[in-house]
């Protein structure tokens, strides 16, 4: 079950993958701690003129952190 939060979040580090260098986040500022990734998966979607992007990041925690990149303002939307 997914715990929602829509709430706006700080990225720390970012990581790059792929020929293109993909950006992912690698740690975000999250309810006074840092939260750190290892890995993710990223969607990205045309809106209005302008690509939003969605990621699905697996903490070293063991959760799931859902996030929204909009322009220059993340939103972590959820755990799983």
């Amino acid at each position: 079950m997914t715990q929602v939060i829509n709430q706006t979040v700080d990225i720390n580090a970012f990581y790059f993958v792929g020929k293109e260098l993909k950006t992912f986040p690698r740690q975000i500022e999250y309810g006074g701690r840092a939260v750190t990734f290892g890995s993710g998966l990223r969607l990205r979607v045309e809106r209005e003129g302008r690509s939003v992007f969605f990621f699905h990041m697996s903490a070293l925690d063991g959760e799931t952190y859902k996030l929204r990149q909009d322009g220059d303002e993340w939103t972590l939307e959820g755990v799983l």
